[in-house]
């Protein structure tokens, strides 16, 4: 084991900037395309390839299920309460990074499950929002996702790597190597 970096506030100050631009990105954009496109053919950027379309998910990333908003919801949830209690014990960069994208990520996608229509609060469905995704690469082919997806997808790339080649979030790093005493 390596030792761990001597602070984490640095770390948590990058984890605490990287938050909010994921956050806002995700809201601006879904503002954006909800103004200039709802309820109107997709805008084609690049044909075959890129288009923007406005969708609202009830389901998971990929549309997985469908009818299960609300179980989502608390997923969601609970995803964010866990990255606020490990970040307690962060001292590793490249963990602020991933962390970052994951919780901006969620925290996007959790405002719309409480926020946007079907429900939203004061409405008789709680928890039960619609998730706006709007990129839709290789039409036809491909699920239709967002910018919070995307921080959360690749944040989870990201942990995956970096856990394979043994970093962890205090800022050590298992090399796999393990002395004998004998």
């Amino acid at each position: 084991m390596v030792p761990a970096a001597p602070s984490g506030v640095r770390r948590v100050a990058v984890l605490a900037t990287i938050v909010p631009i994921v956050y806002f990105l995700d809201l601006i954009t879904k503002t954006i395309v909800l103004r200039t496109l709802e309820g109107r053919e997709p805008f084609v950027v690049i044909p075959g390839l890129l288009q923007f379309r406005v969708i609202f998910n009830s389901g998971a990333a990929f549309s997985i299920g469908t009818g299960m908003t609300i179980v989502f919801t608390f997923v969601a949830a609970g995803v964010v309460i866990a990255i606020l209690r490990t970040a307690r014990h962060l001292r590793s960069l490249p963990w602020a990074v991933t962390l970052g994208l994951m919780l901006g990520g969620a925290l996007g996608n959790l405002t719309d499950r409480l926020l946007r229509w079907p429900s939203g609060f004061g409405r008789p469905s709680p928890f039960q929002g619609h998730v706006v995704d709007f990129i839709e690469t290789f039409p036809g082919h491909f699920p239709v996702w967002n910018v919070a997806d995307s921080a959360i997808v690749c944040g989870g790339i990201l942990a995956v790597l970096l856990a394979w080649r043994g970093y962890q979030i205090d800022g050590t790093r298992d090399t796999g190597e393990h002395k004998s005493n004998g």
